[in-house]
């Protein structure tokens, strides 16, 4: 076999990589729609369409409108759960390695307001799809783990206090670094006060930082 040869045969087939791209397409496409408008109101046709595939193709890449939202859950949740693990506390003092994991979450909320959508309206099914899902619960073990590290660490130095659970503060993250975006328009509405502006925004992430804080360091010697 010539040199061309084995290189053509080694090299990736264009159908295949036609379809790959297509499947990727169409796994973004369906993001943006299921976070828009939620399961119940994503349409198959619309999304074909916005993707430019036919119906065929996403029934054949992902066996039906079910299953492609379930696998929209999970790779929205697997960009926050990866960069969580990509994180690499141990060159650092534990209290800071905590205070970067509350930044960090805050930070990526912020920047994929497609994943808030998404588990908002996964909660108003009570998340009827995600349970249906493996590999959600699996991708969140990692993260606890982590924090358990750090708690601990930090108790053994004396910088953080004893007694703090790592699910309990990990819902606590989320929902300082979620709250108060996903209900922005109707707080701003309430308050006649635009909390989406970059300034508001800087102002409660401070005040968040510092609650969390003082609750690390509540009863710590100084």
């Amino acid at each position: 076999m010539t040199s061309a040869s084995k290189a053509r045969k080694a090299a990736p087939t264009k159908p295949k990589r036609d379809a790959e791209a297509s499947r990727a397409r169409i796994l973004k496409v369906a993001v943006s729609e299921f976070a828009a408008k939620g399961y119940s109101g994503a349409r198959i046709e619309q999304l074909a369409k916005r993707a430019k595939v036919n119906i065929r193709m996403i029934y054949h890449y992902f066996g039906g409108k079910e299953n492609l939202y379930i696998e929209v859950l999970e790779h929205a949740l697997a960009s926050l759960r990866l960069e969580e693990t990509k994180l690499d506390f141990s060159a650092l003092p534990p209290l800071a390695g905590l205070m970067q994991m509350n930044d960090y979450i805050d930070s990526h909320f912020g920047a994929h307001p497609e994943l808030m959508n998404l588990l908002s309206s996964e909660n108003l099914n009570r998340a009827r799809f995600m349970k249906k899902s493996a590999l959600i619960p699996v991708m969140a073990s990692p993260v606890i783990a982590n924090l358990q590290d750090l708690l601990q660490r930090g108790v053994a130095d004396g910088s953080v206090r004893a007694g703090i659970d790592p699910l309990h503060l990990y819902v606590a993250l989320v929902s300082h670094a979620y709250f108060h975006k996903s209900n922005a328009y109707t707080l701003s509405w309430i308050f006649k006060t635009d909390l989406l502006t970059p300034q508001w925004q800087a102002e409660h992430k401070q005040q968040n930082q510092q609650m969390l804080l003082s609750f690390l360091t509540s009863g710590v010697p100084a």
